[in-house]
């Protein structure tokens, strides 16, 4: 059964295991992160709770190979029994070179900036697939229902209680508008299976995870969600993270624009499957309707409103993903594409 180390474990019987001294300062864990000032330099000890032991094995292996191609992955330090994982009452370690960077706002980066950053993920993917080439296939993907997603409205509206407070008010306009919008574009659901692209993908590519330094990214963490999946998925759920406002405001389209141009002068996609991943996300988007249950109190109005832009913007916003790709895309949704006022 294993047991949570306390601080002086860590000092004596975990980085005993990398050769190291006694740090001369240990900060508390947070999050699964330790600081570490050693005569060695700051170092980050990172306890793994629940990834097993193979796929941590496979995403340091990817590190690795990044870290090689130039790439600014934090790479693990092999123990000195060349191992990079360490395992100390039945929990699981790696040790990385600490990353002095910050984070930063997608939408306060320049267009110049958001290139850069797209050609950042364009070159993630490219060394990713060099490692498992892409294979162009059939993918079964789940697809939300309307009629799921209505029946989920119906049974929140019931619940509902009187006498209703403010958040009860807003949440019903919300959610009869939501069940309106999704009656009125039943017949626009994405197929179960269509023909992409599939590789590695990072898998939580978005501002929290990117460490910046003055000249750009320093460091992509976050990569325990590494998985296989379409990679114009990943770029379009990327570009709507990191350039969304989250709000009635929706997309800023040029830096969307911009992003994907500098993914595509790395890692060429088609045109048609990027236009194809921002449908199927702004379905899903559409469907999920858990964002005004009260527990998401602080997020479901703000929520439904980037629902409503995107939904009035959609033609617009798809042809903002494949502008990087004209005057050769072609009209992927043809009749699918919206036009609503």
């Amino acid at each position: 059964m294993s047991t949570q180390l306390s601080p002086d474990d860590v000092r004596s019987r975990v980085l005993r295991r990398w050769d190291l001294t006694a740090p001369e300062e240990c900060g508390s864990p947070a999050a699964g992160l330790t600081r570490l000032e050693t005569a060695d330099g700051l170092l980050a000890l990172r306890e793994f709770p629940e990834l097993d032991r193979k796929q941590l094995l496979f995403q340091h292996q990817v590190a690795l190979t990044l870290a090689s191609a130039g790439l600014p992955v934090p790479e693990p330090i092999p123990a000195a029994n060349g191992r990079t994982l360490v395992t100390a009452n039945g929990r699981r370690y790696a040790l990385y070179r600490w990353v002095d960077g910050r984070h930063r706002n997608g939408l306060d980066l320049s267009l110049a900036a958001c290139q850069e950053l797209g050609a950042l993920l364009g070159r993630v993917h490219r060394e990713l697939d060099l490692m498992t080439p892409p294979v162009q296939q059939a993918m079964l993907i789940p697809t939300p229902r309307a009629r799921d997603a209505i029946a989920t409205v119906d049974r929140l509206l019931a619940g509902l209680p009187e006498p209703r407070d403010d958040f009860d008010a807003l949440a019903e306009r919300h959610l009869e508008e939501r069940r309106e919008l999704l009656h009125e574009l039943a017949d626009h659901q994405p197929p179960e299976m269509e023909a992409v692209t599939v590789g590695y993908v990072h898998g939580d590519f978005h501002m929290g995870n990117l460490l910046f330094g003055r000249l750009g990214v320093v460091a992509i963490l976050g990569w325990d969600r590494l998985k296989v999946a379409p990679f114009a998925a990943e770029l379009v759920r990327a570009a709507t993270s990191l350039f969304g406002y989250g709000d009635e405001r929706g997309l800023d389209l040029d830096r969307v624009t911009a992003f994907v141009r500098g993914h595509a002068a790395v890692f060429e996609l088609d045109a048609a499957a990027i236009q194809s991943a921002a449908h199927r996300l702004w379905w899903e988007r559409l469907c999920d309707v858990s964002v005004f249950e009260r527990r998401h109190l602080d997020r479901g109005p703000a929520a439904a409103a980037f629902v409503q832009w995107w939904t009035g913007e959609l033609e617009r916003t798809l042809e903002a993903f494949a502008a990087a790709y004209a005057p050769a895309r072609t009209a992927a949704l043809g009749d699918e594409i919206l036009e609503v006022s």
